[in-house]
């Protein structure tokens, strides 16, 4: 087997013929400098199963390291792209940015599936379009990028391969959740809707604090502060329900 970088490789002994690694570096946008990083992000453990003297070794080591990566530079951009939004909000952005699901679709875009060094059985199997194998390789991807290239080079490469999904989710979805939630709580139990009421405001008019409380029958079940009602009640929804 020819080093990635070179032409065309086979992978299996059926002699399955993957593409140009040329052509995977031109749609990440990164020359790597080491192949080698590359080569092992791209290496399922059923192939070192089959072809145990393989020297690169497979992927789960780089795959644990990608991991913790991503969580990093994607929790950084929401904390900026997103400073009204509280601890809540931004967990669950995050979660659904680096969810199997996300990566397994970001993998997907750049034809990661093509590229992957699978054992025989995995291959029949239908390896390549598994979720677990392509988010796998893709946080694998991510370590491989983030040792070779440095920290600037890994983040504009994983806002540019996960910018669809940035833009795709929408975070008025995260703030119906919680309202909505409690609604159907409530309503299930008691045949009605929760009350939200503003106790006070504080702060000039530009820079105004909210705190406003949720309740069902008079009785309080969550309280919560934002920069605006809506936040307010967010907040105060999310508080009713981690209470309930």
């Amino acid at each position: 087997m020819t080093l990635l970088g070179e032409r065309s490789i086979v992978i299996t002994k059926k002699e399955i013929i993957v593409a140009d690694i040329k052509e995977f570096q031109e749609k990440t946008g990164v020359n790597f400098n080491n192949l080698s990083l590359l080569e092992q992000a791209l290496v399922h453990s059923s192939y070192i199963n089959e072809n145990p003297g393989y020297a690169s070794g497979h992927n789960e080591k780089l795959e644990f390291l990608g991991d913790a990566v991503l969580g990093l530079y994607v929790a950084e951009k929401l904390y900026k792209d997103h400073p009204d939004a509280n601890e809540g909000e931004m967990t669950r952005l995050r979660a659904a940015l680096v969810s199997r699901n996300t990566l397994a679709r970001v993998a997907k875009n750049i034809r990661l599936g093509d590229f992957l060094y699978l054992g025989r059985g995995e291959e029949s199997s239908g390896g390549r379009q598994k979720k677990a194998n392509l988010a796998g390789a893709m946080e694998a991807v991510i370590a491989s990028v983030y040792l070779d290239q440095g920290e600037d080079v890994t983040k504009d490469f994983i806002i540019k391969i996960l910018d669809s999904e940035l833009k795709r989710i929408d975070r008025k979805d995260v703030i119906i959740d919680y309202k909505s939630r409690l609604q159907e709580t409530i309503q299930s139990k008691y045949q009605k809707a929760p009350e939200y009421r503003v106790l006070y405001e504080e702060g000039p008019d530009h820079d105004k604090t909210f705190t406003v409380n949720v309740m069902i029958n008079g009785t309080v079940l969550g309280e919560g502060t934002g920069k605006n009602k809506k936040a307010a009640e967010i907040e105060a929804a999310r508080m009713a329900l981690k209470n309930l």
